[in-house]
């Protein structure tokens, strides 16, 4: 009975010490991967450049893409990402006070103009009454692409809106355009029943619109360029550790640079 009893406590401390080691290396492997949400173009692209850099520096990078602006935040409040990068600051501050989330900006890496383009009508000087122009329908990017089309004298806005302003902020509009209100990522699909579209910069590109052949573009110098720039978002307390330090220093590289500037033709300007 005694020799029974030291082998089960022998057997018992064994597999203590497995499962023991195995939890450590767990932790170790997680710790080394850095699994981040984006959306197809141009971050899921930009991150694709940085993941050699980090197996370097002995870091997996993983990327899920995503197609919609909701989703990659819950991931990140989960748990289930490390981070993600598609958003711009003003948008993520507007998503934690409407969702009580504490996500911050571990890093800024780059800005996207937003752009006016052509549908059925090739130029605003052609626009007719009642013509339909088509804009993102969430928080503050509604509120952006309305002050582009104020800022080509196309509408007035309620001067206390600001970029949270939407089409009931409209106090002028002379050839009473219809304001066509739907998710971002269907702007690009629908641009050819529209006679205009606002359309974000990830999504014109992932649509294969250019930049140089918008209508109307965002000033660089505008209060929207400092307002929106895109960011690295993480959960609040890790944005300080080695992971996410490591991610947000390879995609201010200066090899991301060059590549921004010269896959993008302006469309992705990067901010460091």
């Amino acid at each position: 009975m005694k020799k029974k009893i030291a082998v089960l406590l022998t057997l018992t401390l064994t597999l203590t010490s497995i499962f023991a080691l195995t939890g450590c290396g767990s932790k170790d492997s997680d710790d080394k991967v850095i699994k981040v949400g984006a959306t197809p173009a141009p971050h899921a692209e930009v991150l694709e450049i940085i993941k050699d850099n980090l197996e370097e520096e002995g870091y997996t990078l993983e990327i899920v893409e995503y197609n919609d602006y909701i989703l990659p935040n819950k991931a990140v409040t989960e748990g289930e990402l490390d981070a993600n990068y598609f958003q711009h600051i003003s948008y993520l501050n507007n998503y934690n006070e409407e969702n009580g989330t504490d996500l911050v900006s571990a890093g800024v890496i780059h800005y996207e103009p937003f752009a006016l383009y052509a549908g059925k009508t090739s130029s605003i000087a052609d626009l007719k009454s009642g013509a339909q122009i088509a804009v993102p329908n969430d928080g503050t990017n509604e509120g952006r692409a309305l002050k582009l089309l104020e800022a080509q004298g196309l509408i007035k806005l309620n001067k206390d809106a600001g970029f949270l302003a939407t089409k009931v902020d409209i106090v002028e509009n002379p050839l009473n355009l219809e304001i066509v209100e739907m998710e971002a990522a269907q702007l690009p699909r629908v641009l050819a029943d529209v006679d205009m579209a606002v359309i974000n910069g990830n999504y014109a590109i992932d649509g294969g619109l250019k930049l140089a052949d918008a209508i109307a573009i965002e000033a660089g110098d505008s209060e929207a360029a400092q307002a929106y720039a895109n960011i690295v978002a993480v959960a609040n307390g890790n944005e300080n550790s080695d992971k996410i330090k490591a991610l947000v220093a390879a995609l201010q590289s200066d090899e991301v640079k060059e590549f921004m500037e010269k896959t993008y033709g302006g469309a992705v300007v990067p901010l460091f």
